[in-house]
């Protein structure tokens, strides 16, 4: 099984466009430890993603062709809404 590398994953969440950084990254630190594995592997899938195509689908003017990141981008906006 895959170990998650926290200091990798905060490195990849923060992406140089301040918007996507205060959300992505206290994601990261702050929740991505406690997320289910399955929701681990998503949000790194998710990391893979180009930054316009994630800043769009967290500023929630378009929904991503897969679907399967609709939730982890709902615990992403969740988190920061707290």
């Amino acid at each position: 099984m895959q170990e998650f590398n926290k200091h990798e994953i905060f490195w990849h969440s923060r992406r140089g466009m301040l918007e996507l950084d205060l959300l992505l990254v206290p994601f990261a630190t702050e929740v991505f430890e406690s997320l289910s594995r399955p929701d681990q592997m998503l949000y790194v899938e998710l990391l893979e993603e180009e930054d316009q195509d994630l800043f769009t689908w967290l500023m929630q003017r378009s929904a991503p062709d897969d679907p399967r990141f609709v939730p982890i981008i709902r615990q992403i906006l969740a988190h920061n809404n707290r």
